[in-house]
């Protein structure tokens, strides 16, 4: 599913995405068609992992 091109932000954005169910709708109706919750639960999740990585 994960293309080689993305970059490690990008593929963890799809990856959490798909996690929440809403990689579909991203899929059909693209990353502005999430609404201000979803996307900020995506951005907070990110964050989390980054910072677990660390």
């Amino acid at each position: 599913m994960m293309d080689d091109r993305l970059t490690e932000n990008d593929a963890l954005k799809y990856e959490i995405a798909e996690e929440l169910g809403l990689l579909d709708k991203v899929k059909n109706l693209g990353w502005k068609s999430l609404t201000a919750r979803e996307s900020g639960r995506i951005g907070g999740i990110m964050t989390k992992r980054k910072k677990q990585a660390k």
